[in-house]
């Protein structure tokens, strides 16, 4: 597959900024697209009911303090997007329906994973957002979508992740506690993120203009983790279903819109312990088999709000947003993770579609998933965490991240980011890192 070098981005953005083109043009900086409206087909297809994409992001990270390697490096990870949408009632006349298409390949290294973080345990956010459920292509998205009664009922089947419609957040900042469904990042062996996908049904009606509810049915199938299966359509080794609900509001406030949601996931198919054996006694002392529960759940709220605008002009201002999510004590390693951050679009007039971020996260770890690794190391007779067979104890992980969006382009975003991570992995005994990072983000 033909690839553009990672190192020539900014320099194709600083020859967009220099080209006096017009927007249909190839690297024309008012074109949403690098290489333009190709003499006008594109908008031609548009008009017809054929949108088709190729996006493009890259991530870089650097351990340049701390974690638990202080050897210095970088690493790079992508993530190539090939996608069409299609607008069936153009297409076919298809009264209110569309269908998508997408398929991803992802490659690359993190620097979390062996840096930052303790392999022993692994860590819980990833400094490189893009990295992870396999190196290699996945489909992505198949869904067709049918609206019903003018739109107040909306149906949506296919392939596609939960976090693409419940739970749902923007991922401009490039640590994984800050970027998309936070629901899929402490429960992903059951709520696969973009971009594994799986079989699904969401329906979703709309009570009024600004509210709605939905509610989901999912194929919980771990099989699709599986880096071979990334264009898997058989339902072979489906477990059970997981199956969301929300109720999403979206007010105006003084004209600034605003988004809130409130969700529940429920899954029928059994779940491990993190602590009993069927005995109700700790698996890591008695040796006996951690006992399975019927069902795993959980909830989540979400908020985003633009708080201010400049002037007239409300694609500028301060947005503020917070996040929260609770999990099943008896058998999730996480119990409860809080977020809360700023992003402010067009913080000077010299630079109107620039954005600057800062947020900051918890997460917290189960006590009777501390438990059971103090009893695994009780059992094996082992409490020097330098010992390789020692298994650390993890607690409680911080995260925060600073960027500022660079907009070079209608096409490309350049977002270098600066992440500091308070215990890595909740693991005490590693120390503090500090992270920089480069986020790009392009479209051709």
């Amino acid at each position: 597959m033909f690839q553009l070098p990672k190192t020539c981005y900014i320099g194709l953005a600083l020859s967009a900024l220099a080209t006096p083109a017009g927007a249909s043009e190839m690297f024309a900086s008012d074109s949403p697209w690098m290489l333009g409206d190709w003499g006008g087909t594109r908008s031609e297809l548009l008009e017809k009911g054929y949108d088709f994409t190729l996006g493009y992001t890259g991530e870089m990270g650097s351990n340049l303090h701390g974690g638990y390697d202080h050897d210095r490096t970088a690493r790079y990870s992508d993530q190539f997007t090939f996608g069409s949408h299609l607008d069936l009632e153009k297409i076919l006349g298809w009264h209110d329906s569309e269908f998508q298409l997408t398929i991803t390949e992802r490659h690359g290294d993190n620097i979390s994973n062996d840096r930052i973080n303790d392999p022993r345990v692994g860590g819980f956010t990833s400094a490189q957002e893009v990295w992870g459920r396999g190196e290699t292509w996945r489909l992505t998205q198949m869904w067709i979508k049918q609206k019903y009664f003018d739109g107040a009922l909306d149906v949506k089947f296919g392939r596609f992740g939960e976090g693409e419609d419940f739970n749902s957040f923007p991922c401009d900042f490039q640590n994984l506690a800050f970027c998309g469904s936070q629901v899929g990042n402490w429960v992903g062996g059951i709520w696969y993120n973009w971009p594994v996908s799986q079989w699904a049904l969401r329906v979703r009606y709309n009570l009024s203009d600004a509210l709605y509810a939905q509610v989901g049915v999912f194929e919980q199938n771990p099989s699709n983790l599986e880096s071979g299966n990334g264009f898997k359509l058989s339902g072979s080794g489906t477990q059970g279903a997981v199956m969301p609900i929300e109720l999403v509001w979206s007010p105006r406030v003084n004209g600034l819109e605003g988004e809130y949601r409130a969700g529940y996931y429920y899954s029928n198919a059994k779940a491990q312990d993190v602590l009993k054996d069927n005995n109700g006694q700790p698996a890591a002392l008695s040796g006996a088999a951690y006992r399975s529960s019927s069902s795993k759940h959980g909830l989540w709220l979400g908020a985003q709000q633009q708080v201010t605008s400049l002037a007239s002009d409300q694609s500028r201002g301060l947005s503020l947003f917070a996040n929260a999510t609770v999990h099943d004590k008896k058998t999730n390693a996480i119990d409860n993770y809080v977020q809360a951050g700023l992003v402010f679009k067009g913080p000077f007039d010299a630079r109107a579609k620039d954005d600057i971020g800062f947020a900051l996260a918890r997460v917290h770890v189960n006590p009777a998933y501390r438990k059971n690794a103090r009893l695994a190391n009780q059992a094996a007779g082992l409490d020097d965490y330098d010992n390789p067979g020692f298994l650390p104890v993890q607690d409680t992980e911080y995260s925060a991240e600073l960027y500022y969006g660079i907009h070079l382009a209608d096409w490309l975003t350049v977002r270098p980011n600066l992440q500091y991570i308070r215990h890595p992995g909740g693991v005490s005994q590693v120390d503090d890192a500090l992270i920089g990072g480069l986020k790009i983000q392009s479209s051709f």
